[in-house]
């Protein structure tokens, strides 16, 4: 667009490493992909709670919440879904250079649009967990009633439904929502925060 040609980055005074210094951590991008229903929202706001006790600056960008103001103008076609998590990354750059430790709960479900979120990142800023449970299991617990609709044909390119959910093939971290309790769920994502900081939480 002609108007991107006449603008210019402003940096701060204050870099990231000096944020990072005052908060005591590193800050990092913890992106939780998987189908609904699978738990992103219930271990990232857990995970979200557990930092804060610990005197972590952190912060979720959740699906829906984002939905409801800065996406909202969006819907869910393939392209639409392509430029929410654009500016979700976006986003949570910013977050990230604020000192924050961000923690991002979307479906995501196509892998070349996770690894466009990723370039958005340093490495070793950028962490993908697969929140891992299996579509039977994510129909039982419906907790939104979408897969009710989506089976009776209510609501189209349903992702599990009719539409694919490509699963990460190397994600930083997997976690088993079916078969791991919210705690535990927890306690490896920390644990991996920790060995990355090489520092206790």
């Amino acid at each position: 667009m002609e108007s991107s040609r006449n603008i210019t980055w402003q940096s701060s005074n204050i870099t990231r490493k000096e944020r990072e210094q005052r908060y005591g951590q590193r800050s990092v991008v913890i992106w939780l992909t998987g189908l609904s229903g699978s738990g992103k929202s219930t271990i990232a706001f857990a995970l979200e709670k557990e930092l804060f006790a610990h005197e972590r600056a952190c912060y979720v960008l959740d699906g829906d919440n984002i939905r409801h103001g800065l996406n909202r103008d969006l819907g869910f076609s393939e392209q639409d879904r392509k430029e929410n998590l654009r500016r979700i990354g976006e986003v949570a750059k910013l977050f990230m250079d604020a000192g924050t430790i961000v923690i991002a709960a979307f479906i995501s479900p196509h892998a070349h649009d996770r690894q466009m979120v990723r370039d958005l990142f340093e490495e070793g800023d950028f962490i993908e967990v697969y929140i891992d449970c299996s579509l039977s299991a994510c129909e039982e617990r419906d907790p939104k009633g979408l897969y009710k609709k989506a089976r009776a044909g209510e609501i189209p390119n349903f992702t599990g439904v009719s539409a694919p959910y490509e699963a990460p093939q190397q994600p930083e971290l997997t976690i088993d929502t079916e078969h791991e309790s919210v705690e535990q769920c927890v306690a490896k994502v920390i644990a991996e925060l920790e060995r990355r900081a090489d520092q206790t939480l």
